[in-house]
């Protein structure tokens, strides 16, 4: 009896084992997800060797966005202004003005929604008014997509590239919309900075202090402040 119990638990122990084995080669296998494939569609960075992206998402702060284009003449600086559908429909001479000053402008959406929950024709009706009335106020085509709170599916990109818009997200976020404070906003704009980065911003007061000291931070270091349009090689 003790033999058989002693052979049952050996066999137990060998299955387990193999499990084991099983399993383990399992995790070790390379993982294809959806979001992998998604986030190939996405440019987080760009390719320019000495230049820094400014993206300013805006849905609010339109006195913040003329001081901020004030800033950036005095510097002769190049940024890019996401804007939100609903805020440019109500301040249209803003739009005109970023235009005027020579600064790339892009689409935002329209009502600020989360794309991540829309599907293909939802996305496309959102991202399409967007960009039509942009391009209606601005004079310019609009070639560049963000999506609200950095939310996307297959479907978001796919309306983009459908209207002929690339998605772009960033590779630093100042969180300034969060964390009001001037001295984090420009740790956060600076720290570890080169070529290639697209640097998330909002139309804040502590923002709009902070950016002389991040531009010329930028130009002690070697670096240009250029749209983001020319950081992907569009321009």
């Amino acid at each position: 009896m003790k033999k058989r119990s002693r052979a049952v638990m050996a066999l137990t122990n060998l299955a387990l084992a193999l499990i084991v084995v099983a399993l383990g080669a399992v995790c070790f296998l390379p993982a294809v997800s959806p979001a992998s494939e998604i986030d190939s569609r996405v440019r987080y960075r760009g390719t320019s060797e000495d230049g820094v992206s400014l993206m300013f998402n805006v849905y609010w702060g339109t006195e913040e966005v003329l001081s901020i284009l004030d800033i950036l003449d005095e510097y002769d600086a190049k940024a890019t202004f996401f804007l939100g559908g609903s805020w440019a429909d109500d301040n249209v001479a803003c739009v005109r003005e970023i235009a005027r000053r020579g600064q790339e402008i892009g689409s935002h959406g329209y009502f600020h929604k989360e794309h991540d929950k829309l599907s293909l024709q939802e996305n496309l009706d959102e991202i399409r008014t967007s960009a039509e009335f942009l391009k209606l106020a601005s004079g310019r085509d609009i070639t560049l997509f963000a999506p609200p709170s950095g939310a996307y599916n297959a479907d978001t990109l796919t309306a983009a590239e459908s209207l002929g818009l690339s998605t772009v997200m960033w590779s630093k976020d100042t969180i300034d919309w969060r964390d009001k404070d001037e001295s984090l906003c420009f740790t956060r704009a600076t720290k570890d900075v080169k070529g290639g980065d697209l640097i998330l911003m909002h139309p804040m007061e502590h923002t709009v202090k902070a950016l002389p000291r991040i531009l010329n931070y930028y130009r002690d270091h070697g670096l240009r402040a250029i749209a983001v349009g020319e950081n992907l090689g569009q321009k």
